[in-house]
């Protein structure tokens, strides 16, 4: 009976020791940082759009942040591979502040986006270089323990974010949702300078795998594909139908260089983990992102309001995750299909609240369930992208992992906005874009056995 505390004790040893504690302390601020912004924006997003464009340009904000982190996760994972982690985790936080800085000061739809790119490329390359420094700095049997506070490190943002975010954009303004995070920023930074200089030299054994080359072109021909797809779809003529084409094309040429192969027949291994984990994201952050336009346009919430339920689902996320870092010795693959399970009931229960005759409140219990869901997918399928990445492997793998999440949310968002251009009324568009997100989920869980190595 002694040995599960004495395990916890060696594990919390291990991550907040003398010579861990400044790491895992950085990391878990960048991981908020992030965190806040996507719940913030998240909530303040019908006001913004309404401020800057109109209803068809919903979408547009998500697209331009998910396609400049694909380029972003690109040029990280080549840097992290050739150079390691140093100066990604500087570097990233810096380009996600200035683009806080322009998207906060925006006076049109265009300054906005141009922000937006901004943080993309920055929260792209400090996704991968934060994997890749888990890799290095981290013990296998501590892994669990990580992602769960990673994941945990959304508690405080989702408790705070969606209803902050809401009191600010109604009583100041929704420029402030961006500015107020400036100063998390800086202070993040402050905080990885003297982490990163204590980080050993990049791993001595990346040189000897095949250099993949064109990444870079592919990336940009992957997120000029996502973005052009998605302006296709809101303008329906044979002319917007050519650059969908164009566009489809580009997109499949560049993701057959930038993921494993086998993604999209589901091998075995880590090919499938790379496409679990854009489905994961994919059915959660798309109806993350309609859910408060469901709220403020169909039942006429207050944006404060609207921004419950996406705190519910966070802190769901953040319970899930923690409980399975408890967990170690759980198959992982078995916990994803779980995830899946869960997420996919939240996803379709939402039905119940998308049409104007629905209810409303079940919006939070549902999106709490989905949370949980998340917490046990996501954590599993970042341990399993780990365990089955060798030397030299990591960066390349992790940011396929991060482009298939981008890839595959940006596309369903561009879908959710082509459905609101074409149908017109949230009530109408948006249950079908959640039909569709349910039925990506039992896909998820039918493939999430094919994660593990062996049967």
């Amino acid at each position: 009976m002694s040995a599960i505390p004495e395990v916890v004790t060696t594990v919390r040893s291990e991550l907040f020791g003398p010579s861990r504690r400044a790491t895992t302390i950085g990391l878990l601020l960048l991981i908020s940082m992030v965190a806040f912004e996507a719940m913030g924006v998240g909530t303040a997003m019908p006001a913004l759009v309404a401020d800057l464009g109109a209803l068809s340009l919903y979408a547009w904000p998500f697209v331009a942040f998910m396609a400049a982190g694909v380029f972003g996760t690109v040029l990280g994972g080549r840097w992290c591979d050739l150079a390691g982690p140093r100066l990604p985790l500087v570097a990233s936080p810096v380009l996600f502040g200035a683009g806080l800085t322009m998207a906060g000061t925006a006076t049109g739809m265009a300054q906005l986006l141009e922000g937006r790119v901004l943080q993309g490329l920055g929260a792209g390359t400090l996704t991968v270089a934060v994997y890749v420094l888990i890799s290095v700095v981290y013990l296998e049997r501590t892994r669990p323990a990580i992602f769960g506070l990673m994941s945990s490190a959304w508690v405080l943002p989702s408790l705070i974010g969606p209803p902050l975010a809401g009191v600010v954009t109604e009583r100041l303004s929704w420029h402030w949702v961006f500015l107020g995070l400036v100063p998390v920023v800086v202070l993040a930074v402050g905080l990885v300078v003297p982490t990163v200089r204590r980080l050993g030299p990049p791993d001595p054994v990346r040189d000897t795998k095949p250099r993949q080359r064109g990444l870079v072109l592919a990336a940009l021909g992957a997120a000029a594909g996502v973005s052009a797809l998605s302006w296709a779809a809101q303008r329906p003529s044979a002319s917007a139908a050519a650059v969908a084409g164009i566009a489809l094309v580009a997109l499949l040429a560049s993701t057959r260089r930038l993921l494993p192969d086998g993604v999209f027949r589901a091998r075995r291994g880590v090919a499938t983990v790379v496409a679990a984990r854009g489905l994961l994201a994919g059915v959660f952050l798309t109806a993350n992102s309609y859910l408060p336009l469901i709220l403020t346009s169909t039942h006429h919430w207050t944006l404060a309001a609207a921004g419950i339920p996406l705190a519910v689902g966070s802190l769901g996320w953040s319970a899930g995750a923690a409980w399975q870092g408890h967990h170690p010795a759980l198959a992982r693959h078995r916990l994803l299909r779980i995830g899946f399970i869960l997420l996919t009931a939240g996803d379709a229960g939402l039905l119940l609240v998308a049409g104007a005759w629905g209810t409303p409140w079940l919006a939070l219990p549902l999106w709490g369930v989905a949370g949980i869901g998340m917490g046990l997918g996501y954590s599993a399928v970042s341990f399993l992208l780990l365990q089955q990445s060798g030397p030299g492997e990591v960066g390349f793998h992790s940011s396929a992992a991060q482009m298939s999440e981008q890839l595959t949310t940006a596309t369903l968002i561009g879908a959710g906005g082509a459905l609101l251009a074409l149908l017109g009324s949230p009530a109408h568009a948006l249950p079908v874009l959640l039909a569709l997100l349910a039925g990506l989920g039992v896909l998820g869980a039918t493939v999430a056995s094919r994660t593990a190595t062996t049967n």
